[in-house]
């Protein structure tokens, strides 16, 4: 049977990111997606324009469905909204035994804020402990934690140790907001530090990087890989779809990444 895996996030109406990123991530890595969408997002590659939150009885009774009949390995956690959807979410995964890959998704490539700041409290207490690995990028590190943006090595690290101790088994760090040549991802778990690096390349079309990156994980988990694994192989497939983002030409702001650059002909 094909590995499935569920994605629970916003939808993104330009096709970059969230769901539809989710579910072009899964199927480009040989997994059977499942969505629960928490959101209608209203955005193309320059802004989002409107925001309309999908009610906590339709995202449980879209769990519950997708529970009750699929045979789910692997869980992704992108754009979850409001307070209350927050703690709708993590009562249906409550209990939940396969793995859980938290993107803790705030701000939009354009800029648009995706999670109102008084969500922040309900996201830290209720799906941080759940999460097997939380992978913020360093201005969503430090809104979690409550400090500036970490601005070296040294500081992603300590900032990693302590999402840890707020409750996430593992955190990856990523660097694609530092400076210098190198893009420097840093995952710290029980196990220690795996450094993962890449040329940080010139090109604006890096919408939807951040959920790309998770959903990619959760599919290796779904998999069967083990975390370095399934970390290993996303962050290479990211670097293939940032790399080859140009050939696609999608709008005229912050384009998507190429989710089929290994499928694709033209990719």
């Amino acid at each position: 049977m094909i590995p499935i895996a569920l994605t629970i996030a916003g939808s993104d109406s330009g096709g970059g990111a969230g769901i539809q990123a989710d579910l072009k991530t899964f199927s480009a890595l040989g997994v059977y997606g499942a969505s629960v969408i928490t959101a209608l997002t209203a955005q193309n590659t320059r802004a989002v324009t409107m925001v309309d939150p999908a009610s906590p009885a339709m995202i449980a009774a879209q769990m519950q469905a997708v529970f009750d009949d699929l045979d789910v390995r692997a869980v992704k956690l992108g754009m979850l909204g409001g307070a209350q959807a927050i703690c709708t979410v993590a009562e249906g995964l409550h209990g939940c035994a396969v793995p859980i890959v938290l993107d803790p998704v705030m701000v939009a490539k354009s800029g648009g804020r995706l999670l109102p700041t008084d969500a922040l409290v309900a996201l830290r207490r209720d799906i941080l402990p759940l999460a097997h690995v939380v992978t913020p990028n360093l201005p969503e590190a430090a809104d979690l934690l409550g400090i500036a943006p970490a601005q070296s090595e040294a500081q992603m690290l300590e900032q990693a140790q302590a999402l840890r101790e707020m409750g996430a088994r593992a955190v990856l760090m990523k660097g694609g907001h530092g400076d210098g040549p190198d893009c420097v991802d840093l995952l710290v778990d029980a196990s220690g530090v795996t450094r993962l690096t890449a040329p940080r390349r010139a090109t604006k079309n890096t919408h939807g990087t951040g959920c790309t990156l998770s959903a990619a994980i959760a599919a290796g988990l779904a998999q069967g890989m083990d975390l370095t694994a399934a970390v290993t192989r996303a962050h290479g497939y990211l670097q293939g779809a940032i790399a080859h983002a140009d050939v696609l030409g999608v709008g005229a702001g912050h384009g998507p990444v190429h989710h089929f650059h290994g499928v694709w002909r033209n990719g």
